[in-house]
């Protein structure tokens, strides 16, 4: 595939030492990055699985629901990621917070560094928020370095393009909230800093599909940039001679030798679980399959980030089911990316930027439905089939959240079921909120040797590099 310059304006590859202002207490992780394997174990491919939000209980209960859906009892399913051999958990926390954001979360796996909450590919001695900073405190993009190697790069998701994790792997910015240029306050103005959508028009890819089309247009098409004509897609391909795809249609039919910038949806893609009809939007599994085939056909090979973004925001909005139909089609999307590579030859890692406060409580029965009321096993002295009533006398749900916007307050109401029910919580916030605890690795293929122990996040950038065969600067 083709490869042109990339015109980032911190273009310069900060070689790994420079770095180690930044390691703080994660200097060790730095230190022991995984041995660079022998030649034949070399990955010609990598490619990276986040599930926003998707902790051990979301993993559980997606596992669960997914074998129902199959008419199984649930618990005995298997994802297809949970084949992997090769596992380890993550420790997740930001350089200045406990419990994390995907910005931090994200930057750690594409830069090698850990640093502070909300900022995206510059160190945590930046001053969040203040952009003249930035360039003082750049940290290495694996994009970026992809491209200089000669592979083809690939990013992909459901949330848009200038989301978090998506813009880890090629922008870098102060605040992971400065998507479109007018976003930036104006106490930033006038000191050079380009917004994410400008950082990724302006990047080396391949193929970046996803949401968000609003970053990238004025308002004369419905976008929110402060020129009303704005049009960054437009210049991007006259630029590169990519072709700009708005549905599933002109993405499956966009030229195989050319990039291909994919925006199907002005903020983020459809839930699943609202998708109605015939859409115009391809799924994360169509939008996989579509990379995959691109980027397969570059004979150096290729580095792809896969994100199922919504799986965060339907936690944030309380609603499990909404959640669990993100994650079945994740599912559906990695099993496609192991029926469609070389074993040999291309490393697949699944993992999460961070949890959510997401419980599966209860002592259900087997087979209980996970998204319904508790039914009491056999045996429990309540009697088979019955309802378990808590305290108040009424049924509560297997399922349930720590904080967010279904808390109780006043009396509690017999809690709905079902893929659109809003779970209850116990502490009223507005969004439901992240976990701190730690997230599973899963990695399969050369180089998962590495996926292995309690690992700082941080970590994964070195076992991509290490699969690589890339030497350690």
């Amino acid at each position: 595939m083709r490869r042109a310059l990339s015109v980032l304006a911190l273009t310069a590859f900060l070689p790994l030492a420079a770095c180690a202002t930044y390691a703080q207490e994660d200097a060790a992780p730095m230190a022991t990055a995984p041995v660079q394997p022998p030649e034949a174990d070399k990955a010609k491919n990598v490619i990276l699985f986040i599930g926003d939000g998707m902790g051990i209980s979301t993993i559980t209960a997606a596992r669960i629901y997914a074998g129902q859906k199959l008419g199984q009892t649930g618990e005995e399913y298997v994802l297809p990621f949970e084949r992997f051999e090769n596992v380890a958990l993550v420790k997740t926390y930001n350089t200045d917070a406990q419990v994390p954001d995907s910005a931090g979360t994200a930057t750690a796996m594409h830069s090698g560094v850990k640093t502070r909450i909300g900022m995206l590919g510059v160190g945590p001695g930046a001053d969040k928020g203040d952009c003249r900073t930035a360039a003082d405190h750049a940290l290495p993009l694996l994009g970026e370095e992809a491209k200089e190697r000669g592979l083809a790069l690939g990013i992909v998701s459901t949330a848009r393009l200038t989301h978090a994790t998506p813009a880890s792997v090629y922008a870098r910015s102060t605040s992971r909230d400065w998507e479109a240029d007018a976003a930036f306050p104006d106490a930033q103005a006038g000191f050079g800093c380009r917004d994410i959508a400008t950082q990724l028009v302006e990047a080396d890819f391949d193929v970046a599909l996803g949401g968000g089309s609003v970053a990238f247009y004025g308002a004369d098409s419905g976008g929110r940039r402060g020129v009303a004509s704005a049009d960054l897609p437009s210049d991007w391909a006259a630029r590169t001679g990519g072709t700009v795809a708005r549905t599933a249609a002109e993405m499956a039919a966009a030229p195989a030798d050319a990039p291909v910038l994919g925006l199907f949806s002005a903020s983020h893609m459809t839930y699943m679980a609202e998708r109605e009809g015939a859409s115009t939007e391809p799924t994360l599994t169509e939008m996989t399959a579509d990379a995959i085939r691109r980027l397969g056909g570059d004979p150096d090979g290729y580095y792809l980030m896969v994100e199922s973004g919504r799986i965060d925001h339907a936690h944030h909005w309380g609603r499990a089911g909404v959640a669990l139909e993100e994650a079945v089609e994740f599912a559906r999307a990695i099993q496609h990316a192991i029926d469609n590579t070389d074993p040999a030859e291309t490393l697949i890692m699944v993992t999460a930027d961070h949890s959510h406060v997401f419980t599966i409580a209860g002592y259900p029965q087997r087979g209980n439905p996970i998204l319904g009321h508790v039914v009491s096993p056999p045996d429990s002295g309540s009697g088979e089939g019955e309802l378990v009533l808590a305290e108040d006398g009424k049924p509560y749900t297997t399922l349930g959240y720590a904080n967010g916007p279904g808390a109780i307050s006043g009396e509690r109401e017999i809690p709905e079921t079902g893929v659109m029910a809003q779970q209850q919580a116990a502490i009223p916030t507005g969004s439901e909120t992240h976990a701190g605890e730690d997230v599973a690795l899963y990695g399969s293929g050369p180089g998962a040797d590495g996926v292995r122990g309690v690992i700082e996040q941080n970590r994964i950038y070195h076992i991509i590099r290490s699969a690589f065969g890339w030497p350690e600067e």
